[in-house]
């Protein structure tokens, strides 16, 4: 079994954050149950393109392992159902705008009379306090506002996004962590909690040392490209055919590297001797390093001081990565059949415990496409219970579509 054998999540949040961190738990075991809107469901759903045979390629990618139950949560059916599935479950997760979902009917009064247990989780872009509680929280603006951007790009440029939804991702991550920790808390208090999380925060924590330079100095850190503030050389050059990066990290890595391309010269010149004298002196060193890279091939420089033990890689395409043996090998890429979409590649979760086998996966769910089971095996109801809810109108106008993907392929 997996570690979250046994966990049950009731997962109302959509788009990126919250189907992230329960794709993450579900990947460790987690039965998650994705309760969606019936007639249009988790609105990344319809982004693209790329769509796989109608299937969007970002829903795809962040929602494996999980099953969908499509609930009108406004209805009195919908209502019911959400409180007798939450009745049975262990977490509850959002990432609706503060208030919008006790405005539902799910307060914290609700979770406690309905579930003592229940640990509610709730994502926003910038937590239930303050003036900006109520703001929409999309990547790309809190992105900005935390101070991300300001410090990404080249200092002559700019300010950039990171290349991924870098707010979206780390929320859900942290969202993961704390849902964890309020499982293992409820073994000692046998009562659920519930946990916060909002992107502006969880952003402005990945400041890190940048924070600490401000609070250091009163001086904010400004753009620098590749470069790093306190090591040198660690950044990105380019060689005759293409881009790599060098991490010399230390005064020993140093002289590795002097050796390795050749440069007894600079390993000897007092202002390159320490590794605080290189950043000092970072403007005379670059261009000198970055005439030497331009000599050779990446590949030449890779092998070079691949072989010395310096730190340094290629700066490889998306295509690159996702083809690359090294993820391959172990098993990193997953392969899924879904029932619409074929054969589906993605990403795996980088967790490895040695006793256990990552497969038993089961690929992104079709909107509603198990909500009759959940229903039955899970709330309880009977077909006829279902069958009037369907009437009503709170779980859409049709029949689920399709129903559990057959089996899964993972890489070796």
């Amino acid at each position: 079994m997996k570690p979250l054998h046994g966990v049950r999540i009731l997962d109302l949040s959509r788009v990126v954050s919250g189907p992230f961190c329960t794709m993450l738990l579900g990947d460790l075991g987690a039965e998650v149950i994705k309760i969606e809107e019936p007639r249009s469901g988790d609105e990344s759903r319809t982004f693209g393109p790329p769509f796989v045979h109608g299937e969007s390629a970002y829903y795809l990618s962040v929602n494996r392992n999980k099953r969908s139950c499509a609930l009108d949560l406004k209805s009195a059916d919908g209502k019911l159902a959400l409180t007798e599935l939450a009745r049975k479950s262990d977490v509850l997760i959002d990432n609706f705008r503060p208030g919008a979902l006790a405005r539902l009917g799910f307060d914290d009064a609700w979770a406690e009379a309905t579930n003592p247990r229940l640990i509610r989780c709730a994502i926003s872009g910038f937590g239930t306090r303050g003036a900006d509680a109520q703001r929409p929280g999309y990547d790309l603006i809190v992105q900005g506002e935390s101070g991300i951007m300001d410090i990404t790009g080249s200092p002559d440029g700019p300010p950039m996004k990171v290349g991924t939804s870098i707010g979206d991702l780390v929320t859900g991550l942290y969202a993961a962590q704390g849902i964890l920790a309020a499982l293992v808390e409820r073994e000692r208090t046998g009562r659920g909690a519930r946990v916060e999380i909002a992107m502006l925060d969880s952003l402005a924590s990945l400041l890190t040392f940048n924070a600490g330079m401000y609070f250091a100095t009163g001086k904010s850190p400004t753009r620098r490209g590749n470069a790093h503030p306190s090591i040198y050389p660690y950044e990105t050059f380019e060689a005759a055919d293409g881009w790599l990066n060098v991490g010399v990290g230390n005064d020993k890595f140093w002289a590795l590297f002097c050796a390795a391309v050749g440069e007894p010269g600079l390993a000897a010149d007092t202002r390159f001797a320490t590794a605080p004298a290189r950043v000092e002196n970072r403007a005379a060193l670059q261009p000198l390093l970055a005439a030497l890279f331009r000599r050779s091939s990446r590949a030449h420089w890779l092998e070079l001081l691949g072989k010395a033990g310096v730190p340094c890689g290629a700066i490889r395409t998306v295509a690159e990565v996702c083809e690359a043996d090294q993820l391959v090998s172990r098993g990193m890429i997953v392969e899924l059949d879904h029932p619409t979409a074929g054969t589906l590649r993605s990403i795996y979760s980088p967790l490895r415990f040695e006793d256990r086998d990552p497969s038993d996966n089961t690929p992104p769910p079709l909107l509603g496409q198990h909500t009759d089971e959940i229903l039955l095996t899970v709330a309880g109801f009977t077909p006829a219970d279902v069958a009037r809810m369907r009437a009503s109108g709170a779980l859409g106008s049709s029949a689920p579509i399709g129903a559990r993907a057959p089996g899964h392929r993972q890489s070796p």
